[in-house]
């Protein structure tokens, strides 16, 4: 046997069903689909969503809360992430790029307290929490928030 041989099973596959191709076909004029009526149309069934004619669960639920469509968000990097810099190095949000601490920073990074640092780094960001800016100073780095 070579791949040249190969070939399916008998009865694995089968011609698809070639609907409105005349009489002669048995599934000519209205495609099996019958006459009139709701499924015979073009586009025709009920949504996802339809639950015969009782109020579908999407509407009987209730809807809590808020969600502001302006918000900024902000790329998060902790003080644990910063100790992999060189002593002295200036780390800013493009650094931070480069070095895959951040996957995209659309309106920027945010420096958060977690953890400690144990370098000197003069870090420039967007923003960044009291208890990180206190960490990075007392270690005596320097902060400049842009």
């Amino acid at each position: 046997m070579n791949l040249a041989e190969l070939q399916a099973n008998p009865g694995a596959r089968r011609d698809r069903k070639r609907l409105g191709r005349g009489q002669g076909s048995g599934t000519g004029k209205t495609a099996g689909k019958g006459h009139k009526g709701q499924l015979s149309r073009s586009g025709g069934g009920k949504g996802p969503g339809f639950e015969g004619g009782q109020t579908p669960i999407y509407k009987r639920i209730p809807k809590r809360g808020f969600t502001n469509n302006n918000r900024k968000i902000y790329a998060i990097v902790n003080l644990d992430d910063l100790n992999r810099f060189e002593d002295g190095s200036d780390v800013n949000p493009q650094v931070l790029l480069n070095a895959g601490l951040v996957d995209k920073a659309p309106y920027g990074v945010k420096i958060l307290g977690k953890g400690t640092v144990e370098k000197k780094l003069n870090v420039t960001c967007n923003k960044i929490s009291a208890s990180a800016k206190a960490a990075i100073e007392k270690a005596g780095g320097k902060v400049e928030v842009i």
